[in-house]
């Protein structure tokens, strides 16, 4: 295991869940794959109808994407709305829209309805523009979500850096809806809430293969067998030994670096109000504090590559550039994740084999997709009816030259990097 997949938020997870004891051989209604937020929302969603569930994950809940997020409780995915509704058509764009403008107030009532302690703060998140140009797409986002309804306000200069404490950004976008957490907790915690409800939770046990037979699913792990009527795959990024059924998508990684909790007067000047931030910046940046005052400042990179040194002395420039007054607080924490993105930046339902559904490609927005996703996947197997999913499910998803695409992303943000640090 690589020194960057041990994450701030695995030393500050105050959630637990204890797996399950494997009886051998099981029968489930439903099998999920991925322990993660799509696979943890499945798991609750179904253990929580009366249905019978089995939830297989490789690692420990929380090991890929979801323990290594931001913890940023967004509203939508990256597109405006006009964007989404081009690639997914009026009707299926606008039913996606409306589903995901609802995904924080989702995830914060789960987290209210389980007790889950994940460090929630729904102040909202800040969209920051880093650049002129990148207000004027600010102002172009703002007209788009409040002809859709999102209560969203665009903030000036002046306004932004009485929010966020800094003088860098010429305006941002303040989206009320949203909020942050503790990432790896919120997903534990669904997992806690999954084996509460009756859920079975197998950990450190892959699936090392999965066929349909005679109308059952049979999943074989090193633990024992498991059939089900139907299959959630959720494995997104973190996708291991089915290659038959595994997802298409561009890993792209992204990290994050921690100061230690701040001074009580360093503390007061910086994000006040408590928002979570990103910027407009194609390599873009990411900011917020945790429950005990760390700053918390991500990029795009891979830290394992030739150009972890290069992520690492720019992301020190960037915080002193950001905030001054904490150009001197060292940087403890680094860590950093795999993302799945697709080529428009909208999930993937793929339909695998009958009563299975494979999901992916959240694109970095994964929190709430994922909550909202998870859910609506259970539902309609359960009910067989696929017209509950929140996108259309397809037979097939394909990306073209994945990996030259991972390395023009890693050398292009190593390279912005290199040039931003130096001059």
């Amino acid at each position: 295991m690589s020194d960057h997949d041990q994450s701030l938020w695995l030393k500050t997870c105050r959630e637990h869940v204890e797996p399950s004891v494997s009886a051998g051989d099981v029968s489930v209604d439903l099998a999920v794959i991925g322990g993660g937020y799509t696979g943890c929302s499945a798991a609750l969603t179904a253990a929580k109808s009366g249905a019978s569930v089995c939830l297989l994950e490789a690692q420990e809940i929380g090991h890929g994407g979801s323990g290594r997020n931001v913890g940023l409780v967004n509203a939508g995915l990256w597109l405006p709305p006009a964007e989404i509704r081009a690639h997914l058509g009026d009707e299926a764009g606008d039913h996606l829209i409306d589903l995901l403008a609802a995904a924080p107030s989702e995830v914060f009532d789960l987290i209210d309805q389980h007790g889950i302690d994940c460090e929630p703060v729904r102040n909202g998140t800040l969209h920051c523009a880093h650049s002129a140009a990148g207000f004027r797409d600010l102002q172009a986002r703002q007209a788009q979500l409040s002809a859709a309804g999102a209560p969203v306000e665009l903030l000036s200069a002046e306004q932004a850096g009485q929010r966020t404490g800094s003088a860098a950004f010429h305006g941002a976008l303040f989206d009320p809806r949203a909020g942050t957490i503790q990432p790896l907790a919120y997903v534990r915690g669904l997992a806690r809430a999954a084996v509460e409800a009756g859920a079975l939770t197998l950990t450190q046990n892959p699936v090392q293969s999965m066929q349909h037979v005679e109308g059952v699913w049979v999943l074989n792990t090193a633990k024992g067998t498991v059939r089900a009527k139907s299959v959630v795959q959720a494995t997104n990024a973190y996708h291991r030994d089915l290659t038959d059924t595994a997802p298409a998508y561009v890993p792209v990684y992204y990290f994050q670096y921690a100061t230690a909790p701040l001074p009580d007067n360093l503390r007061a000047s910086v994000l006040p109000g408590g928002e979570g931030c990103w910027d407009t910046g194609l390599i873009m940046t990411s900011f917020r504090m945790d429950q005990e005052g760390r700053f918390i400042i991500g990029a795009m990179g891979d830290l394992d590559q030739v150009g972890g040194t290069i992520h690492k002395s720019w992301i020190k420039r960037k915080l002193a550039q950001l905030y001054p007054q904490l150009a001197d607080q060292p940087l403890v924490e680094g860590w950093h994740g795999r993302i799945a993105m697709t080529s428009d930046h909208i999930p993937k339902i793929t339909r695998i084999g009958p009563n299975a559904l494979s999901i992916h490609g959240y694109s970095g927005r994964g929190i709430g997709p994922g909550t909202v996703f998870g859910r609506l996947a259970a539902e309609s197997l359960l009910k067989e009816d696929q017209s509950m999913l929140p996108v259309p499910a397809v037979m097939d998803h394909r990306e073209n030259w994945t990996g030259l695409r991972r390395a023009y992303f890693e050398t292009g943000a190593a390279l912005t990097h290199f040039i931003k640090a130096r001059f």
